[in-house]
């Protein structure tokens, strides 16, 4: 369009040359047409200016954008850090007072286990005299761990507790098992017939000789020959080499061996 212009201008300009005309009006022309072709260059400066401003506009634009994606973005991650911060805080708490109630425990659970080892101890002692050098070396080997101090209170407490469940299937099983036994001043070996806790018989090896643990003298009874085929007979059945069966021992009843 401004070239058009021009070329109109220009073709005025030679066309009114052509003719006569007075210097004045040329002048005026030349004027108009000067004018006219500044108006054309600050036109074409300031649509250069308005599209270097429009460039920036568009920048700028985008720069907002990314800046409130990126902002976004950071927003939705503290919130989760306070979360997280949250979440690590009550948990530390919880720590501490687990550690807490562990100093407490520890506390608690070291007499506890004295006083269950004493008491273990006791039971043995006042209780059938079967298994002697077995549960001795057991109760042994609890003192012995109970004083070091390379094994924690937790291992104790569990090596306690198997001593305890050890002693607590005695009273549900029964047991036929060959030992000594001093007799008369002698050590003699002989089978002996565990029925629980319920009561504990030797015999001589060669039959000969019976008898019964006695809870109230603690001592061995010598029982009556009469006696002597169902003690053999609960050897076998302890031993399973027969089927269980009714035994008749000398108690205030029969007991079903199972």
């Amino acid at each position: 369009m401004r070239c058009i212009s021009r070329q109109l201008s220009a073709i005025l300009v030679c066309t009114l040359s052509s003719f006569s005309v007075s210097p004045l009006f040329a002048d005026a022309l030349s004027q108009a047409v000067s004018t006219e072709n500044k108006m054309y260059s600050a036109a074409a400066s300031s649509q250069k200016k308005i599209d270097a401003l429009d460039d920036r506009t568009r920048k700028m634009l985008e720069s907002y954008r990314a800046a409130a994606r990126q902002n976004k973005t950071l927003l939705t991650y503290n919130t989760h850090l306070q979360t997280l911060l949250a979440s690590q805080e009550a948990e530390k708490t919880s720590l501490n007072q687990q550690l807490e109630q562990i100093d407490f425990t520890q506390r608690e659970i070291v007499p506890l286990i004295l006083n269950m080892q004493k008491s273990l101890i006791d039971f043995v002692r006042l209780d059938l005299p079967f298994l002697p050098k077995e549960r001795q070396q057991r109760l042994q080997s609890l003192s012995e761990m109970m004083v070091r101090a390379d094994v924690s209170n937790a291992e104790k407490f569990r090596r306690l507790i198997e001593a305890y469940q050890i002693e607590n299937n005695y009273g549900n099983t029964i047991e036929a098992y060959r030992g000594n036994i001093t007799l008369q001043g002698e050590e003699s070996s002989v089978d002996f017939l565990r029925l629980g806790r319920v009561a504990l018989y030797y015999q001589r090896l060669d039959g000969s000789e019976t008898g019964a643990w006695d809870k109230k003298t603690k001592a061995w009874t010598l029982l009556d020959n009469e006696h002597r085929n169902a003690i053999r007979q609960g050897l076998r059945i302890a031993r399973k080499e027969t089927a269980p069966d009714l035994l008749t021992l000398p108690l205030d009843l029969a007991i079903e061996v199972k």
